[in-house]
C-alpha cells in the first residue's frame, strides 16, 4: 500500500498542500490564495480562519484527486510564514483579531521607544534579534494593549498565542495542542536561544503573560494528532518555519553551509552549528534544525528587493514577464556600465540605511531598455553579495558553494551572474521550491518514514553554475556597484 507525507506550505498571500511518496516524489499539490488586509497605512492583517479554511479545503482537495485515505497518509509536516502572530480563545478555538502578519509596521513606534529606554542590547543577547516590528513581540503587546482584558484572561489560561503553525496544529488536532518549534519561537523576541527557554524578563519587559505561550518541541517530534475525519489519528512530526524549513530542505546540515531564497525578497541562511555567531553586520543570530532536525544555529541576512525588482520593471513596463530578463540580458554583453540600486524601501545588511532611495547609476545616450533591465537583474546578485560578505566575516568561513530556491533561481542568467560575482559554486536542486520539501523531510525523519541517508538520496541537483567571469571583471563590477550604493546613501 501506497505511504506518503501530507505537507502544508503556509505562505504569506496562500497556502499549499502537497502529497509525497516515499521516494520524495511530488504526486500531486493544491494552491488557494486567501485575502489581504490593509487596514492603515504600513498595517498587514489575515484572517487566520480563512487562511484555516483554506487549508482544510485543500486537505480535502488533494486527497480527493489523489484518491487517497487517511491510512496512507504516513505523517503531517508544516512549514509556515514566521513571526505573523494569532490570539485566539482557548476553549473556543475563535481567533480575537486578525492575524497580524510579519509585514505589518504598526508596532515601529513602540520598537523606537524601546530602544531609547536602552532595551536593544537586552533582547539582541537573548533573543539574536534587533528590536524590529517584523517580530512577533511587540506584536502580541499591542493586541494586548488593544484589546480590554485579553491580558487578564491570558494569565489565567484563557487564551492562547502562536504563529501560524501553532494555529494550525491547534485547529488540525481539535484544540488538543497548543505548541510550536524551536525555529519559529527563535523569531518571536521572546524566546532566548541560548537557554531554549521563554525568557521571563524580557516577557515581563513587554508585559506578555507567561500563561499563553506554547510549548517549544525541536522541528522534528510528535506535535499531536490530527483530529480532522479525513486524517484522523495520523501524527504531525515536522515544523518549521519558512526560511528553516527550506535550509534543511537543501540539506544544509554542517556549519558553513548557505542557502539562498530568491523570492520577493532574498533569504540567505547560514548554518553554523552547535555555536551561536554574534553578527558585527546586524544579521540575526537565529535557531534552525541539524539532521536529526534538532536545534542549531544559524546567521540570517535579508536582502529586501529581489523577484520585487522584476515586479517593478513590468510595473514601469520594461518587461511584460519575469521571462523576458533573462532573455533580454542575454542580447548584451554588458550593462556598459548602468548599475540600478532598487533601495525603494531603504538599504539593510551590511548597509542599515532606512532612507537610502533607489538610483540608476552609470547612464548614457547609449543606455538601452537591456541595459537597464539587465542591471535591475544584478541588483539581486549584488545584494547578495553584500549579505554573504558580512556573513563570511562573521562566521570566519570561507563560502564554498551557495544553494538556492524559490521562483528566481529559475532564471539561468542571474544565477550565472551570482556565481560569477561570488566567485563560488551556485548549485540548484531539481526542485527549488524547497521549503514544502524541508518541512515534508523533518515530518518523515519525525514519523521513521526516512532516514537522513534517504533524505540526502532524494535532494538531487538540477544544474551546478560555476564562475567563469575574469578577476579584473569580477572587481571593476563590484566596485561600481559600490559606487552606486554610496550615491544612494542618505548621509
Amino acid at each position: 500500500m501506497p505511504s506518503y507525507i501530507l505537507t502544508i506550505d503556509q505562505g504569506t498571500t496562500g497556502t499549499t498542500v502537497l502529497l509525497l511518496d516515499q521516494s520524495g516524489t511530488l504526486v500531486n499539490s493544491v494552491y488557494s490564495e486567501f485575502k489581504q488586509f490593509y487596514p492603515q497605512s504600513g498595517w498587514v492583517e489575515h484572517d487566520a480562519q480563512e487562511i484555516w479554511t483554506v487549508t482544510r479545503n485543500l486537505i480535502k482537495q488533494i486527497l480527493s484527486d489523489t484518491a487517497t485515505s487517511a491510512n496512507e497518509i504516513t505523517a503531517i509536516g508544516i512549514t509556515n510564514q514566521r513571526e505573523t502572530t494569532v490570539l485566539w480563545d482557548r476553549e473556543t478555538g475563535e481567533p480575537l483579531y486578525h492575524a497580524i502578519v510579519w509585514q505589518c509596521r504598526r508596532t515601529s513606534g513602540m520598537c523606537t521607544q524601546l530602544k531609547e529606554q536602552g532595551l536593544e542590547p537586552l533582547f539582541r543577547e537573548r533573543t539574536g534579534l534587533i528590536l524590529d516590528a517584523y517580530f512577533s513581540g511587540t506584536k502580541l503587546k499591542w493586541l494586548f494593549d488593544h484589546l480590554p482584558g485579553t491580558r487578564e484572561r491570558a494569565a489565567k489560561g484563557e487564551i492562547c498565542f502562536g504563529t501560524i503553525d501553532s494555529w494550525l496544529i491547534y485547529k488540525l488536532t481539535g484544540g488538543e495542542q497548543h505548541v510550536t518549534d524551536m525555529t519559529n519561537a527563535s523569531r518571536t523576541l521572546l524566546y532566548n536561544i541560548y537557554d531554549k527557554t521563554w525568557d521571563n524578563e524580557l516577557l515581563e519587559t513587554l508585559d506578555i503573560p507567561h500563561e499563553c505561550l506554547p510549548e517549544v518541541l525541536n522541528s522534528s517530534a510528535e506535535f499531536g494528532k490530527s483530529e480532522l475525519p479525513e486524517l484522523s489519528d495520523i501524527p504531525i512530526t515536522g515544523v518549521a518555519g519558512d526560511q528553516q524549513a527550506a535550509l534543511y530542505g537543501q540539506n544544509c546540515w554542517e556549519p558553513g553551509l548557505i542557502k539562498n531564497t530568491y523570492g520577493t525578497g532574498c533569504f540567505i541562511v547560514m548554518n553554523t552549528g552547535e555555536q551561536p555567531i554574534e553578527s558585527g553586520h546586524q544579521l540575526l543570530t537565529t535557531l534552525a534544525c541539524d539532521a536529526k532536525g534538532t536545534p542549531c544555529y544559524a546567521l540570517e541576512g535579508s536582502v529586501f528587493m529581489a523577484g520585487a525588482v522584476v515586479q517593478w520593471m513590468r510595473d514601469i513596463a520594461l518587461i511584460e514577464s519575469a521571462a523576458e530578463t533573462g532573455e533580454l540580458s542575454d542580447t548584451i554583453q554588458d550593462t556598459n556600465g548602468v548599475v540600478l540600486v532598487p533601495a525603494f524601501v531603504g538599504l539593510g545588511a551590511p548597509h542599515w540605511d532606512s532612507d537610502a532611495r533607489g538610483i540608476i547609476t552609470g547612464l548614457t545616450r547609449g543606455a538601452s531598455r537591456e541595459h537597464i533591465v539587465r542591471a535591475g537583474l544584478e541588483s539581486i546578485a549584488y545584494q547578495s553579495w553584500d549579505v554573504m560578505q558580512s556573513m563570511a566575516a562573521d562566521a570566519h568561513l570561507q563560502i564554498k558553494e551557495l544553494r538556492v530556491d524559490g521562483g528566481a533561481a529559475a532564471n539561468d542568467f542571474l544565477m550565472q551572474f551570482q556565481a560569477d560575482l561570488l566567485n563560488i559554486t551556485v548549485e540548484r536542486p531539481q526542485i527549488i521550491e524547497t521549503t514544502a520539501m524541508g518541512a515534508a523531510f523533518l515530518a518523515g525523519l519525525g514519523a521513521n518514514f526516512w532516514t537522513t541517508s534517504d533524505i540526502e538520496s532524494i535532494r538531487k541537483v538540477e544544474r551546478q553554475f560555476t564562475p567563469n567571469m575574469a578577476q579584473r571583471h569580477r572587481l571593476a563590477k563590484l566596485k561600481a556597484w559600490k559606487n552606486a550604493v554610496e550615491r544612494c546613501r542618505s548621509r
